[in-house]
């Protein structure tokens, strides 16, 4: 191939395929390239099989409120977990394959290879130079390992191999609590796995509020132990694998590494950008643009490891691929930040959150959900959620939870903050009775407490009944 493409997009991930829907409106002068399965990260080995274990496990676990709904026989359920991974694994290929009808249909302009950048315009790939006007880097991400643990081999699982296991050892350590070991330790708990989890900071799931990580944790620590704020060790012994933290010491069949995901740009060349890179190895990206520096290079996705979501993968990629097709990047504004974790309850964290607003003036709004009526009528009267507010206006500005229907709760709040409605405004708006939004109600009316009254003629001043059947 001695012709210049217009695009040369590498890697074939959420933002690959976002970047390539893009540039092909815009042209058919471009080439894919790809190092590893194709399909998505979130496809293959995130995002969707561990929803599918998680809703398992839920399913199983949720037998333990049988009996108060006066539902007898729930001692006699049993999981057949080698079942229950073969279904993950089914669903997951057929995840798969629906990411893998666009790049398939490619032919010659979808590549299998490890590409090198060779300098601006120009990289390598099966030994062949290629050159374009544009490059958009979408390489993607992979699992931490700590070196010195590798040696303990198939007894150290990641996401990237816990789905392919036909069944589960009965006992497991999980190394890690941000959202995937949060996940993934209460879902293997669930499923009747002896689950210890450790991590070295002392909150999980990405939560700073320290209120709300209290409620998390402690809600956790009643299914499974928990042990924060010690660095753990391991060694193989007879019998499994020691995880030793601080005082404490459990020996484990496997353990589940969950320190997060680093980018894949070992090899990548991007020294030869003529650019200035970061500790990690990182030029700097415009997260606006996409751009790095002002090259006709472009990253993104969990490459650039700015936010490693997949709807701001999918975003990056959109935004990459049209500029990698324009004369001048255009800027896009980006969404409200919104991320969830699929624990139970669901923990959110939407907008600005706590630390980011540590040291400005603002006010928090609070509900515990113990007591919330609906919550009690399904047995999920469990967590807490915090809204914060500008005090001179009561524009919403973030909130953090580990609340019943969290996911849902969360969106609702991102479109509030993204339309810069205040806390009068949602009071404003109908919540029917009795939904566990009512919830959320109740927080927004803690912050309208805190600012001035509204007139008697606004239904946003319509108050509380204090009493649980009707808040």
């Amino acid at each position: 191939m001695n012709k210049i493409f217009d695009v040369i997009i590498v890697g074939a991930g959420t933002a690959g395929l976002a970047a390539l829907r893009e540039v092909k409106k815009r042209t058919s002068n471009f080439i894919l390239i790809n190092h590893g399965p194709w399909g998505t990260i979130c496809a293959r080995v995130g995002c969707m099989p561990s929803k599918l274990l998680i809703e398992a496990a839920n399913a199983f676990h949720h037998r333990s409120t049988f009996e108060e709904f006066g539902i007898r026989g729930a001692s006699g359920l049993t999981l057949d977990i080698a079942a229950a991974m073969r279904r993950v694994r089914r669903l997951r290929d057929d995840f798969v394959a629906s990411t893998l009808k666009t790049t398939d249909a490619l032919g010659e302009r979808a590549i299998s290879g490890r590409a090198r950048l060779l300098g601006v315009g120009r990289l390598e790939i099966n030994g062949q130079e290629l050159q374009a006007r544009n490059i958009i880097i979408a390489t993607g991400s992979r699992p931490v390992m700590p070196a010195p643990w590798r040696t303990l081999d198939k007894q150290l699982l990641t996401t990237d191999t816990l789905f392919e296991q036909k069944s589960l050892p009965s006992r497991m350590a999980v190394i890690g609590l941000g959202p995937i070991g949060v996940e993934m330790s209460q879902a293997l708990s669930r499923l009747g796995i002896n689950v210890t989890a450790f991590s070295e900071s002392t909150h999980i799931a990405g939560l700073s509020d320290s209120q709300v990580n209290t409620v998390a944790t402690g809600l956790l620590k009643k299914e499974f132990p928990l042990y924060l704020g010690e660095k753990a060790d391991l060694e193989a012994v007879s019998g499994g694998v020691r995880v030793r933290a601080g005082t404490v010491e459990v020996v484990v069949d496997s353990v589940l590494v969950a320190l997060g995901r680093r980018p894949n740009i070992d090899g990548l060349g991007l020294e030869t950008l003529g650019t200035a890179l970061d500790g990690q190895g990182l030029p700097p990206v415009n997260p606006h643009t996409m751009q790095v520096a002002d090259l006709p290079v472009f990253m993104a996705g969990d490459a650039n490891q700015q936010i490693p979501l997949l709807h701001e993968a999918a975003d990056g990629g959109h935004i990459a691929g049209i500029n990698a097709t324009r004369s001048a990047p255009v800027h896009f504004t980006r969404r409200t930040p919104l991320a969830i974790v699929f624990a139970d309850p669901g923990i959110a964290m939407v907008g600005t959150g706590f630390k980011a607003l540590d040291g400005r003036k603002i006010l928090t709004g609070e509900v515990r959900f113990e007591h919330q009526g609906r919550a009690r009528a399904g047995q999920r009267n469990n967590g807490i959620m915090r809204l914060y507010a500008a005090p001179e206006s009561g524009r919403l500005l973030g909130a953090e939870m580990c609340a019943p229907a969290g996911e849902h709760m969360a969106h609702l709040l991102a479109l509030a903050i993204d339309r810069s409605l205040t806390v009068q405004d949602m009071l404003r708006l109908p919540f029917y009775h009795p939904v566990l939004e009512e919830g959320l109600r109740t927080a927004l009316r803690d912050l309208a407490a805190q600012l001035p009254p509204c007139g008697e003629s606004d239904l946003a001043a319509c108050d509380a009944f204090n009493a649980d059947a009707l808040d």
